[in-house]
C-alpha cells in the first residue's frame, strides 16, 4: 500500500472568492431567464459563461493541488479525494431536486404530473451515482442529464475532466499540454462561430453562435459539452504549470468587476449579426477568463474583511450552484401559472428566492457537506495514511 504523505497547500483565496461571485451571478441569471424568450432578450445575457469560467478555475486548482504530488499519490487516491470533495453535494443537489419535484408542476414542465413516484425514485438513485440519463428517461420535459437538478450536467463534465487529467493529461509535458490546449481551442471556435466542422450542430437555431448547451445526452449537446470543457479546464491546468501570474492591487475587487461585466453583457449583434456574439464569447473564453485567473492567482489579498469575504464566497459557491436550481424550477412554474401577477410580485419572489438559495446552500454546507466530508476524509484518506 502506498504511503500517502500529502500535506495541504495554501489556498488562492481570491480564486475561491471569484468562484462564489460567479455562482451568485448564475443564480441571478437563472432567476431572470424565467422572463426571457431566448438568448437575445435575456437579462444578464451571458450568465451561462460562468460554467466555462468554473472550468478554468478547476483546471488551475487541480494543477496547483496535484501536479507535484503524484510520486506519493495513486490514481485511486486521487479519485477518492475528488469524490470526497464533490460527491456529497452532488447527492444533496439530487435530493433537493427530488423533494421539490412535484412543486414545479406547470405547462413549463409537461412531464411532471405524468411521472409516478417510482420513476422519481429511479432518478434519485441514478442522480446520486452521477449516471447521466438519455432523453428517453426524461421526467420533466427538458432533456436534462438529471431531471431533478439541471446543473448536474456541468458536474458530469467536471468528473470527466478529472478522469482525463488523472489517466492521461497529467503526464503531458508543458509543450504537449500546450498543443492539446491549442487543439481544444479549435473546438471552442467551432462552437462560437457555428462552423460545424463535424456536422453536429444542425439543430441549433436561436442558440447559434453561443456556448449555451451541454446539458443533454444527444450528439449535439455532448459535442457542445466536451467543447466547453476541454479548452477552459486544461488551459487552467496549463496556467498553473506555467505559473505566469499577474499582480495587481485590490485584485479580488477588480476581478469581480471584470467577471460581472462579462456575464451581464447584453447579446451582441442581435439576430442579424449573430457571429458578433460568437466572437465575443470566443474572446472571453479563450483569453479573458485565463487572464482573470492569472490576475486572481497573482494578486495578494489583505485585510481581514476581504479574506473572510473570499472564504465565505468560496465555501458557499459549490453548494449554491448545485442546490439552487430546484428553487428556480418552482419559480418558473409559478410564473407560468400566474402570468397576470403584478410585476412587483414577480420581483419580490425573485429576490426572496435569491436569498433563500443562499440560505439553503449555507445550511447544506454547515449541516451536511462539511460534516460528511470530514467523516469521509477520516474514513478513507486519513485512515489509509496511517496504515
Amino acid at each position: 500500500m502506498t504511503t500517502n504523505t500529502l500535506t495541504s497547500k495554501p489556498r488562492y483565496e481570491i480564486l475561491d472568492g471569484l468562484r462564489g461571485v460567479a455562482a451568485m451571478l448564475v443564480v441571478a441569471y437563472h432567476l431572470l431567464e424565467t422572463y426571457s424568450t431566448g438568448p437575445v432578450d435575456q437579462v444578464l445575457n451571458h450568465g451561462y459563461l460562468a460554467v466555462d469560467f468554473f472550468f478554468v478555475l478547476s483546471g488551475f486548482v487541480i494543477g496547483y493541488a496535484y501536479d507535484d504530488r503524484w510520486k506519493g499519490l495513486s490514481i485511486k487516491d486521487f479519485f477518492v479525494r475528488r469524490l470526497v470533495r464533490l460527491q456529497p453535494m452532488a447527492i444533496m443537489g439530487t435530493l433537493v431536486g427530488a423533494a421539490l419535484f412535484y412543486f414545479a408542476a406547470s405547462d413549463a414542465f409537461p412531464l411532471i404530473l405524468e411521472t409516478p413516484w417510482w420513476k422519481v425514485v429511479i432518478m434519485i438513485v441514478l442522480g446520486c451515482f452521477m449516471f447521466p440519463t438519455p432523453p428517453s428517461m426524461d421526467i420533466r420535459g427538458w432533456w436534462e442529464v438529471n431531471s431533478l437538478n439541471g446543473p448536474m450536467w456541468s458536474l458530469m463534465w467536471e468528473y470527466l475532466a478529472n478522469i482525463l487529467y488523472a489517466l492521461f493529461v497529467r503526464r503531458f509535458s508543458k509543450i504537449g499540454l500546450a498543443i492539446f490546449v491549442a487543439l481544444s481551442a479549435y473546438l471552442t471556435i467551432d462552437i462560437a462561430f457555428n462552423i460545424d466542422v463535424f456536422g453536429l450542430l444542425s439543430e441549433r437555431t436561436k442558440y447559434a453562435h453561443t456556448f449555451i448547451g451541454g446539458w443533454s445526452v444527444t450528439p449535439e449537446q455532448l459535442y457542445i459539452g466536451i467543447s466547453r470543457l476541454l479548452y477552459p479546464f486544461f488551459m487552467g491546468l496549463l496556467l498553473s504549470r506555467l505559473n505566469v501570474l499577474i499582480r495587481m492591487k485590490r485584485g479580488f475587487y477588480w476581478c469581480s468587476l471584470f467577471i460581472t461585466a462579462i456575464l451581464v453583457m447584453p447579446r451582441i449583434g442581435g439576430t442579424e449579426h449573430m457571429w458578433m456574439n460568437g466572437a465575443y464569447e470566443a474572446i472571453v473564453v479563450l483569453f479573458l477568463f485565463p487572464l482573470i485567473v492569472m490576475m486572481g492567482a497573482g494578486s495578494p489579498i489583505t485585510g481581514t474583511r476581504s479574506v473572510k469575504l473570499c472564504q465565505f464566497l468560496g465555501e458557499i459557491s459549490y453548494p449554491l450552484y448545485i442546490t439552487h436550481f430546484p428553487l428556480i424550477y418552482m419559480q418558473i412554474a409559478w410564473a407560468k401559472n400566474h402570468p397576470d401577477a403584478p410585476l412587483g410580485t414577480h420581483v419580490f419572489l425573485a429576490v426572496c428566492i435569491f436569498f433563500l438559495s443562499i440560505a439553503v446552500a449555507y445550511a447544506c454546507l454547515r449541516l451536511y457537506d462539511e460534516p460528511v466530508r470530514e467523516w469521509l476524509r477520516l474514513r478513507f484518506i486519513v485512515k489509509k495514511k496511517t496504515n
